[in-house]
């Protein structure tokens, strides 16, 4: 529901140039600031690249309610505003889209209590006349993809298998809720999945791709599905989305990923691309499909190439991405980026064919990077911080958004010579308001002696001696690099007193494949290694930080890592912060809903690993003292909270100081707004208790 008052809006339309207004004396950040500020969405071009619209998130301060609205940037203005368009009471609008002709803006809203397409007619200073909802359909839209050519669309969302339209009821043929047969409410499962990420399965019920026909502007006919006799998820759950599709130029047919849905499913990650021609609509697999994750199908605009990202290795999510491309009319692939060690995360083609533009992590970056066609030469295009939603231009530019460790997404332009600039400052006064902090980073010599890297991030200015915030990132295949969070936020930390402190241990993403592949059936020796070898090394770059007040937080994997710290490492912190962390790898392994992850990382099922204890935090219980609070989501089935319930029951029992804090309506991630100012609540609250100079804690 649009909480947002015409106030807001104004307000953000006079911070939505480059230049704000600066404010003399700023203020730490807080809670409150990381869960309101504004969030950029997705972003659209037109097709004469004169304008660009985009969606933002924005959250009432009061309510913590979110609605999102969508926003028109005249691109051929300096320091244009953006100008609000198809705002509707009581309804969020996002994901928008260009007409072919440019001429109409196409959108998903839920107006109506259900997510359905809708489209609105554009002059050059906005929109001109009331939006028309497009589509009236019996299930939600979760998302959409216009043709080339305009007159077609492809929609997808939850549907049933048995359902030969985009939304039907039992009586008229569809599957219906088989998950509940009846009299009573149980679930009735024969096969995994039972549940996935946050979500019970419903028998049946997958994501599915339609096609319709646009006739002035709305949706025409029942749709012919895409999937054929096909059984799966397209766009991929839980994360897929429209990145997983392509249309081809001449607008008769698409590409697409889908994920099969059998009983080998949890242990699989095999996704395929499938082309299929809607005329037939029978699809068929892609040449050079392989056993391991083939997605981010991507058709040149001269109709000649069809490039895409592939694993080689099958039930290894965090394997390298290479680029492949598949001439029209051959059946076997090249390997464009098989000599640059580094994995491929998007792919947009120029507009001249001749080159792709794709993202990837490199040490504490996500950038783009430019990738010829003829010679595979890759060529960085952004320098730091964290780039998406890609769109490079006819003359050699490129629109895309920018995040870092100081300020959430805006979008930008680099020209062809390099040269970018700001178009959007969403969050400008607001950000004006808070203070900066500074950032360093930092190399050591890690496990093996490998060059691993560090951040360090604290109040700008600040004076005297600082206690330590000691994060481990999750994953374990990520990385703390300089880029925004709603979650895990270093910038919201500092500003409460911290020298906030990364590792990028090996494991973590940017720096090659061999040394991301190192923390297999390892994660207790190297990582820990670097970790404490960071310390070390951050104590010794920086000397404002007080080595003797510290607290270590981490989630998922670093909260794995939290409760090896409390066994193997029980002196160095004064406190633990533990948000979903694994506690027994025997009850996780039975437990996870994704059995490929723990099954790839620790060496096979639980019963066939050669030594399934020897990374288990449960065995090293009898050196735990630290006080520890753990937090989880009761919706969490990536790792079960009960990973939480456990340790806390036995710090309760041991009578070690702990806190158990449980959303019920989170999962893996804790996303609601009050929810997220609870969260920092706690946080801030238990390492200002823990890590205060007075000698009683």
């Amino acid at each position: 529901m649009k909480t947002i008052s015409r106030a807001s809006s104004l307000a953000l339309l006079l911070a939505g140039t480059v230049f704000s207004t600066s404010i003399a004396s700023a203020r730490p950040m807080t809670a409150e600031d990381l869960a309101t500020l504004k969030r950029v969405g997705s972003v659209a071009v037109s097709p004469d690249e004169k304008s660009l619209a985009f969606g933002v998130t924005e959250t009432d301060r009061q309510s913590y309610e979110r609605s999102s609205a969508l926003y028109l940037l005249d691109l051929t203005t300096a320091n244009a505003t953006p100008v609000r368009i198809a705002d509707q009471a009581d309804a969020s609008e996002h994901s928008p889209a260009f007409s072919a002709d440019g001429k109409s803006l196409y959108y998903l809203s839920d107006v109506n209590e259900t997510e359905q397409l809708w489209m609105i007619n554009l002059t050059t200073g906005g929109q001109e006349g009331e939006p028309v909802q497009a589509s009236d359909l019996k299930a939600d839209i979760a998302g959409f993809k216009l043709s080339p050519k305009g007159d077609k669309v492809a929609i997808w969302g939850d549907v049933a298998k048995g359902c030969p339209t985009f939304g039907c009821d039992a009586t008229e043929g569809g599957d219906g809720n088989r998950a509940l047969p009846g009299p009573g409410t149980g679930r009735e499962y024969e096969e995994l999945f039972v549940r996935h990420w946050s979500s019970w399965e419903t028998p049946g019920n997958y994501s599915r791709i339609f096609a319709f026909d646009l006739q002035e502007g709305k949706l025409a006919g029942n749709g012919t599905p895409m999937d054929g006799d096909l059984i799966g998820d397209s766009p991929s759950k839980p994360f897929g989305g429209g990145e997983e599709i392509s249309w081809s130029p001449n607008g008769k047919g698409l590409a697409f990923t889908l994920r099969k849905a059998d009983r080998n499913e949890p242990k699989s990650t095999d996704l395929d691309i499938y082309g299929v021609a809607l005329s037939s609509g029978e699809p068929n697999p892609m040449p050079g499909n392989g056993d391991a994750t083939d997605t981010l199908p991507a058709f040149s605009p001269d109709d000649e190439w069809l490039a895409w990202a592939a694993m080689e290795r099958p039930g290894y999510e965090s394997d390298r991405k290479v680029v492949k491309l598949l001439r029209k009319g051959e059946k076997e692939p090249l390997v464009l980026t098989g000599d640059w060690d580094r994995s491929v995360s998007s792919i947009t083609w120029t507009p001249d064919s001749r080159a792709l533009i794709v993202t990837a992590s490199e040490i504490l970056d996500y950038a783009a990077f430019r990738v010829n066609i003829d010679d595979g030469k890759v060529t960085r295009l952004t320098d730091k911080g964290s780039v998406g939603n890609i769109t490079p231009l006819e003359d050699g530019s490129m629109i895309f958004t920018k995040k870092s460790l100081q300020a959430p997404d805006d979008i930008y332009r680099r020209a062809a010579d390099g040269t970018v600039t700001q178009l959007t400052n969403i969050n400008g006064n607001a950000l004006a308001e808070i203070d900066e902090v500074a950032v360093e980073r930092f190399s050591f010599k890690g496990a093996e002696g490998a060059e691993v890297w560090g951040q360090i991030i604290k109040p700008e200015g600040a004076k005297g001696k600082l206690p330590m915030a000691f994060l481990v990132h999750g994953g374990p295949q990520g990385s703390f690099g300089d880029s925004w969070s709603t979650r895990w936020n270093p910038k919201v930390m500092a500003s409460q007193g911290y020298a906030v402190v990364t590792i990028d241990f090996h494991g973590s993403a940017g720096y090659g494949q061999e040394f991301m592949d190192s923390i297999n059936q390892d994660w207790g020796g190297k990582p820990l290694e670097d970790l404490k070898l960071g310390h070390a090394a951050a104590l010794k770059i920086d000397k404002q930080i007080d080595g003797t007040r510290s607290c270590a937080l981490g989630a998922s994997y670093g909260g794995y890592m939290m409760n090896w710290i409390a066994g193997q490492w029980p002196d160095q912190f004064d406190c633990i912060i533990n948000h979903a962390g694994i506690f027994d790898l025997r009850s996780f392994a039975f437990s996870t809903e994704e059995l490929w992850f723990d099954q790839w990382d620790h060496g096979g099922p639980w019963w066939e690993r050669p030594n399934p204890e020897k990374w288990n935090p449960i065995q090293h219980i009898d050196k735990w003292k630290t006080p520890t609070l753990f937090i989880h989501g009761e919706k969490d089935f990536r790792i079960p909270y009960t990973q939480s319930l456990m340790p806390f029951t036995y710090a309760q029992e041991r009578n070690i100081p702990s806190k158990l804090l449980i959303f019920p309506d989170e999962n893996h991630w804790v996303l609601k707004g009050k929810n997220s100012v609870q969260w920092h609540n706690n946080v801030f609250d238990w390492m200002a208790r823990w890590t205060k100079e007075s000698e009683s804690k």
